[in-house]
């Protein structure tokens, strides 16, 4: 076996990133259909306005959340599969020069889609343990009949069945491009990637051309940082903003993904930073640098990103509240106006410095406890 079930438990990320997009999905998604089936027994004028906006609220956040966490999703499969070729490039190389072909060899990366199947599968259950509460908070001004739950094969196909054969097939594809290296480069483990030469700068101290070296070249890193705290930020602020416009379980369950995606994320991409920097750290330390200029040396690059992504996330959850109250809920009686929350970016951006200080914080103490035995065990 090619893949091993370590391997796979390494992915916890694509399992967590696949459970919240579906777990969102499946509950808006239902509750649409469910409530579409009621569309001729609302005669109403309010109680049409309450239907059409419950309808497009569904379909606005299943599209958005589900969009981007499917993106999240690929990057996310991509990257696993680009460490595990670049961590095994001996092993996948002595295959090579054995026979085997690259087809047969990709074949067997399939596996990586599993995260995929059990995020899913988790993701849909969740939501229907929860779904009941859904239902009924989003009718409690009882404006529209009472609508029942009811099981959609097609809905679970599409959620479940669909994203895992996906993820499955591009896994094998994605491997199949990757492995596309001559054997004896991958035996003497000589990447296939040019490195991405720094400009020339003669006033740059070492620390700080390792700083945006390791930047530059490992942008599927910034991607996760960046959307990391983009996530963090827009979610947080929303949850607070939305006081009027949702209930409080709708605005608990959007800061809880956005947490719990940010904290995964971020730690996924702060442990491959430092891990793919090891022994670049153990040298610096053995040449006298202090742990403290270790860790800035190699995470400090990524800090204007994660306030990138922060000032995105503010931005976006601020357009998407402003289109909701503008747009989808236009016809509703009383609607407060919404504007700019400036107590909930302050708390959003207190919240992330803490959490991305402490998280520098503890990898500043991992990186104090690498050793140089591990350079001479390799």
């Amino acid at each position: 076996m090619i893949v091993s079930l370590k391997d796979i438990y390494k992915m916890a990320g694509i399992l967590v990133v696949s459970f919240c997009a579906v777990f969102v999905c499946t509950m808006f998604l239902n509750y649409d259909l469910d409530l579409s089936a009621l569309e001729t027994y609302i005669t109403k004028d309010a109680s049409k306005a309450m239907y059409d906006a419950q309808r497009s609220t569904a379909r606005v956040i299943t599209g958005l959340s589900g969009g981007c966490l499917l993106a999240t999703t690929v990057v996310l499969l991509c990257f696993y599969i680009g460490h595990y070729v670049d961590t095994h490039q001996k092993q996948l190389g002595i295959m090579k020069a054995l026979g085997y072909s690259q087809g047969s060899i990709a074949r067997h990366f399939w596996v990586f889609g599993m995260p995929v199947l059990f995020g899913t599968a988790f993701g849909y259950a969740g939501a229907h343990l929860l779904m009941p509460l859904l239902y009924e908070v989003q009718n409690k001004d009882g404006y529209l009949p009472d609508v029942s739950i009811s099981f959609h094969p097609k809905l679970c196909a599409v959620l479940v069945l669909l994203p895992s054969l996906f993820f499955a097939l591009l896994a094998v594809g994605y491997s199949f491009l990757k492995l596309r290296i001559p054997a004896l480069w991958l035996i003497r483990e000589q990447s296939a990637q040019k490195v991405v030469p720094a400009k020339k700068d003669t006033d740059m101290s070492f620390l700080r051309e390792l700083q945006k070296s390791n930047a530059r070249q490992k942008k599927s890193l910034v991607f996760f940082i960046t959307f990391a705290v983009f996530c963090f930020a827009s979610m947080m602020q929303m949850s607070f903003s939305m006081d009027g416009l949702a209930s409080r379980m709708m605005a608990v369950m959007i800061m809880a993904i956005g947490m719990v995606l940010a904290a995964v994320i971020l730690l996924i991409a702060t442990t491959s930073v430092v891990k793919a920097n090891r022994k670049t750290i153990i040298m610096m330390k053995v040449f006298g640098y202090s742990a403290k200029e270790c860790a800035g040396a190699v995470l400090n690059g990524y800090r204007p990103w994660a306030y990138v992504g922060f000032a995105a996330g503010t931005i976006y959850q601020y357009a998407l509240l402003k289109i909701m109250v503008s747009v989808v809920f236009q016809d509703m009686e009383g609607v407060p106006e919404y504007g700019f929350d400036v107590p909930a970016l302050l708390i959003a951006f207190v919240a992330f410095f803490v959490l991305y200080e402490v998280m520098m914080h503890m990898y500043t103490k991992k990186i104090e406890r690498l050793s140089v035995k591990e350079i001479m065990l390799d």
